[in-house]
Protein backbone atom coordinates (compact mmCIF):
# COMPACT_ATOMS: atom_id res chain seq x y z
CA UNK A 1 0.00 0.00 0.00
CA UNK A 2 1.52 3.43 -0.83
CA UNK A 3 0.90 6.82 0.84
CA UNK A 4 -0.87 9.77 -0.43
CA UNK A 5 0.50 13.69 0.16
CA UNK A 6 -0.53 17.08 -1.19
CA UNK A 7 1.99 19.43 -2.04
CA UNK A 8 -0.13 23.05 -1.48
CA UNK A 9 1.13 26.50 -1.74
CA UNK A 10 -0.82 28.85 0.63
CA UNK A 11 -0.92 32.44 1.73
CA UNK A 12 -0.84 32.92 5.34
CA UNK A 13 -4.69 33.10 5.48
CA UNK A 14 -4.76 29.86 4.02
CA UNK A 15 -5.42 30.71 0.43
CA UNK A 16 -4.20 28.28 -2.37
CA UNK A 17 -6.03 29.40 -5.26
CA UNK A 18 -3.76 30.97 -8.18
CA UNK A 19 -0.43 30.99 -6.96
CA UNK A 20 2.12 31.30 -10.00
CA UNK A 21 -0.08 33.53 -12.57
CA UNK A 22 -2.03 36.34 -12.56
CA UNK A 23 -4.73 34.36 -14.84
CA UNK A 24 -3.99 31.02 -13.76
CA UNK A 25 -7.82 30.87 -11.83
CA UNK A 26 -10.26 33.97 -12.15
CA UNK A 27 -13.27 31.52 -11.25
CA UNK A 28 -15.13 33.07 -8.35
CA UNK A 29 -13.57 36.77 -9.29
CA UNK A 30 -10.42 36.21 -7.84
CA UNK A 31 -8.47 39.07 -8.16
CA UNK A 32 -4.61 37.79 -6.29
CA UNK A 33 -3.59 35.53 -8.84
CA UNK A 34 0.59 34.90 -9.04
CA UNK A 35 0.79 35.87 -5.04
CA UNK A 36 3.74 33.49 -4.69
CA UNK A 37 5.73 34.65 -8.16
CA UNK A 38 8.17 36.92 -5.81
CA UNK A 39 9.33 33.68 -4.06
CA UNK A 40 9.08 31.45 -6.66
CA UNK A 41 12.83 30.57 -6.91
CA UNK A 42 13.57 29.68 -3.31
CA UNK A 43 10.18 27.69 -2.76
CA UNK A 44 11.11 26.04 -5.97
CA UNK A 45 14.27 25.09 -4.81
CA UNK A 46 13.33 24.18 -1.56
CA UNK A 47 10.28 21.74 -3.15
CA UNK A 48 12.54 19.98 -5.06
CA UNK A 49 15.15 19.09 -2.53
CA UNK A 50 12.07 18.38 0.21
CA UNK A 51 9.58 17.22 -2.26
CA UNK A 52 10.83 16.26 -5.77
CA UNK A 53 13.77 14.36 -5.09
CA UNK A 54 12.61 11.03 -4.71
CA UNK A 55 10.44 8.86 -6.98
CA UNK A 56 6.47 9.62 -7.07
CA UNK A 57 3.46 9.29 -9.35
CA UNK A 58 1.55 12.38 -9.54
CA UNK A 59 -2.64 12.88 -9.27
CA UNK A 60 -4.06 15.85 -10.58
CA UNK A 61 -7.72 17.04 -11.13
CA UNK A 62 -8.10 18.45 -14.81
CA UNK A 63 -7.75 22.24 -14.52
CA UNK A 64 -4.42 21.70 -12.79
CA UNK A 65 -3.55 18.90 -15.35
CA UNK A 66 -3.64 21.40 -18.13
CA UNK A 67 -1.87 24.41 -16.52
CA UNK A 68 1.19 21.81 -15.55
CA UNK A 69 0.95 20.23 -19.28
CA UNK A 70 1.29 23.75 -20.56
CA UNK A 71 3.49 25.17 -18.49
CA UNK A 72 6.03 22.03 -17.62
CA UNK A 73 5.85 19.28 -20.68
CA UNK A 74 9.93 18.81 -20.02
CA UNK A 75 10.11 15.06 -19.89
CA UNK A 76 13.61 15.43 -18.15
CA UNK A 77 11.75 16.56 -14.74
CA UNK A 78 10.96 13.99 -11.40
CA UNK A 79 7.52 15.38 -12.71
CA UNK A 80 7.98 14.76 -16.53
CA UNK A 81 9.12 11.10 -15.57
CA UNK A 82 6.11 10.50 -13.20
CA UNK A 83 3.15 8.71 -13.72
CA UNK A 84 0.48 11.11 -13.79
CA UNK A 85 -3.11 10.55 -12.84
CA UNK A 86 -5.46 12.46 -13.96
CA UNK A 87 -9.41 12.78 -12.27
CA UNK A 88 -11.62 14.36 -15.61
CA UNK A 89 -14.72 13.69 -17.07
CA UNK A 90 -12.41 14.38 -19.96
CA UNK A 91 -10.43 11.86 -20.79
CA UNK A 92 -9.47 13.10 -24.19
CA UNK A 93 -6.42 15.50 -24.41
CA UNK A 94 -4.11 13.76 -22.12
CA UNK A 95 -1.03 14.33 -23.99
CA UNK A 96 1.49 14.83 -21.58
CA UNK A 97 3.35 11.77 -21.82
CA UNK A 98 2.48 8.97 -18.78
CA UNK A 99 -0.99 10.21 -18.28
CA UNK A 100 -3.77 8.62 -17.44
CA UNK A 101 -7.46 9.88 -16.80
CA UNK A 102 -9.40 8.31 -13.20
CA UNK A 103 -13.04 8.17 -14.02
CA UNK A 104 -16.01 7.64 -11.80
CA UNK A 105 -16.18 7.70 -8.41
CA UNK A 106 -13.18 9.61 -6.83
CA UNK A 107 -12.75 7.96 -3.16
CA UNK A 108 -13.17 4.70 -5.11
CA UNK A 109 -10.15 5.42 -7.44
CA UNK A 110 -7.80 6.63 -5.58
CA UNK A 111 -8.45 4.42 -2.75
CA UNK A 112 -7.82 1.89 -5.63
CA UNK A 113 -4.41 3.76 -6.30
CA UNK A 114 -3.29 3.49 -2.42
CA UNK A 115 -3.66 0.26 -2.65
CA UNK A 116 -1.98 -0.60 -5.52
CA UNK A 117 2.05 -1.06 -5.49
CA UNK A 118 4.17 1.73 -6.56
CA UNK A 119 5.78 4.96 -5.23
CA UNK A 120 4.25 7.66 -3.04
CA UNK A 121 1.10 9.34 -5.26
CA UNK A 122 1.53 13.38 -4.44
CA UNK A 123 -1.20 16.16 -5.18
CA UNK A 124 0.09 19.25 -7.27
CA UNK A 125 -2.51 22.36 -6.15
CA UNK A 126 -5.71 20.87 -7.56
CA UNK A 127 -7.90 22.44 -5.17
CA UNK A 128 -11.41 20.74 -5.40
CA UNK A 129 -9.60 17.23 -5.91
CA UNK A 130 -8.06 17.98 -2.06
CA UNK A 131 -11.69 18.54 -1.07
CA UNK A 132 -12.81 15.40 -2.04
CA UNK A 133 -9.34 13.50 -0.18
CA UNK A 134 -9.58 15.59 2.80
CA UNK A 135 -13.56 15.15 3.19
CA UNK A 136 -13.03 11.26 2.71
CA UNK A 137 -9.73 11.13 4.84
CA UNK A 138 -7.10 9.97 1.92
CA UNK A 139 -4.65 12.36 2.94
CA UNK A 140 -1.21 10.49 4.66
CA UNK A 141 1.14 13.37 4.46
CA UNK A 142 0.82 17.79 4.15
CA UNK A 143 3.55 19.42 2.39
CA UNK A 144 2.37 22.97 3.62
CA UNK A 145 4.15 25.61 1.66
CA UNK A 146 3.06 28.57 3.24
CA UNK A 147 4.43 31.69 2.27
CA UNK A 148 4.48 35.64 4.15
CA UNK A 149 1.38 37.57 1.87
CA UNK A 150 -2.73 37.43 3.13
CA UNK A 151 -4.79 38.13 0.15
CA UNK A 152 -8.27 37.62 1.96
CA UNK A 153 -10.36 36.02 -0.20
CA UNK A 154 -9.94 32.89 -2.48
CA UNK A 155 -10.40 28.85 -2.32
CA UNK A 156 -8.31 27.78 0.55
CA UNK A 157 -7.26 24.52 1.64
CA UNK A 158 -9.55 23.81 4.03
CA UNK A 159 -13.09 24.84 3.69
CA UNK A 160 -14.86 22.77 6.21
CA UNK A 161 -16.15 19.09 6.16
CA UNK A 162 -12.77 17.74 7.30
CA UNK A 163 -12.91 14.63 9.51
CA UNK A 164 -11.36 15.01 12.91
CA UNK A 165 -7.77 13.92 12.47
CA UNK A 166 -4.40 13.97 14.64
CA UNK A 167 -1.50 15.21 12.48
CA UNK A 168 2.22 15.33 13.56
CA UNK A 169 4.76 17.81 12.36
CA UNK A 170 7.72 15.72 11.26
CA UNK A 171 9.37 18.52 9.39
CA UNK A 172 9.86 22.17 8.89
CA UNK A 173 12.09 24.44 6.60
CA UNK A 174 11.83 27.37 5.10
CA UNK A 175 13.19 30.04 2.57
CA UNK A 176 15.34 33.18 3.52
CA UNK A 177 12.42 34.89 2.08
CA UNK A 178 9.87 33.98 4.53
CA UNK A 179 8.57 30.80 2.48
CA UNK A 180 8.00 27.92 5.33
CA UNK A 181 7.50 24.37 4.39
CA UNK A 182 5.87 22.02 6.85
CA UNK A 183 5.00 18.55 6.50
CA UNK A 184 2.61 16.57 8.67
CA UNK A 185 1.65 13.35 8.85
CA UNK A 186 -1.57 11.86 9.90
CA UNK A 187 -1.75 10.04 13.41
CA UNK A 188 -3.77 7.43 14.47
CA UNK A 189 -5.81 10.04 17.11
CA UNK A 190 -8.66 11.69 16.02
CA UNK A 191 -9.18 15.01 17.57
Amino acid sequence: MRQLAILTFQTLDGVMQAPKLPDEDLSGGFKHGGWADPYWESVMALVGQEAMATPYDALFGRNTYDAFAEHQPAQDTPLGQAKKYVVTSRTSGLNWAHSEPLVGDVAEEVRKLKQADGPLLQVHGSWQLVQALVEYDLIDEYRLCTFPVLVGTGKRLFTGGAPPRGLNLVKTKSTEDGVVMSTYRRSDAAR
